[in-house]
């Protein structure tokens, strides 16, 4: 990981700050992308890119290429920008369909479509993309979510499969993510059977090493103990 620059998309969420973070522990670079406002300088190990909407290709296209400028190079990107929604189909709105598939597909899409000539010039370029085990089977309610999130691991096997031998893609699948929010969402769950954020930083930054350099096209499930 030493040296290696990695974007790191909703890097100022609780995934995100924990990946970067874990990234920086190991000697990485750091640019992280997010919608939020900035709110640390640049340094000469991290960036980070504010105000963006990763679902307007322009925009990010615009930050991929300020943080290659800053580092001079692009190893690796991690696609944790996206959100959730709870809605019935019979109950629900089509916007929160449309607005499911931006925050989680067209994310990844733009970033990852800017940043593969960057990956390519790379020795070893990657893609991590975050997808979701509640996307292989929907239950109610889980409509708009787990379509788009299905969208992401569709996205993620067709890539790898287009950039084989120059960038590798996965995606990992967490089941429920131990955070502040999802505990305030579900204070009656057992939180000891959630998967960890450093859990599945771990996971995601095998992914980007060079030990995984065999492994494209996978979507690896990440349940914690459910």
């Amino acid at each position: 990981m030493q040296g290696k620059v990695l974007i790191v998309t909703g890097a100022l969420g609780a995934l995100g700050k924990v990946v970067s973070d874990a990234a920086l522990a190991r000697g990485a670079r750091i640019a992280g992308i997010d919608h939020a406002p900035s709110q640390t300088p640049a340094t000469a190990e991290r960036i980070e890119i504010g105000g963006v909407d990763l679902s307007a290709a322009v925009q990010a296209k615009t930050a991929v290429e300020a943080a290659v400028k800053h580092f001079g190079r692009l190893d690796a990107v991690v696609n944790i920008a996206g959100g959730f929604a709870f809605e019935t189909i019979a109950d629900g709105d089509i916007t929160t369909w449309q607005r499911m598939h931006a925050l989680n597909v067209l994310t990844a899409l733009n970033t990852a479509h800017a940043a593969l000539p960057h990956l390519a010039a790379s020795k070893a370029g990657r893609i991590v993309n975050i997808g979701a085990m509640g996307a292989l089977q929907a239950g109610s309610g889980m409509g708009p979510y787990a379509a788009s999130k299905a969208g992401v691991h569709r996205l993620t096997e067709a890539l790898a499969n287009e950039w084989k031998g120059k960038v590798t893609v996965n995606a990992v699948l967490p089941s429920i993510i131990d955070t502040k929010a999802n505990r305030a969402d579900m204070p009656k769950a057992d939180f000891s059977k959630w998967v960890t954020p450093q859990e599945l930083a771990e996971v995601i930054l095998f992914l980007v090493s060079d030990a995984a350099s065999g492994v494209t096209g996978a979507l690896i499930p990440v349940s914690g103990r459910v």
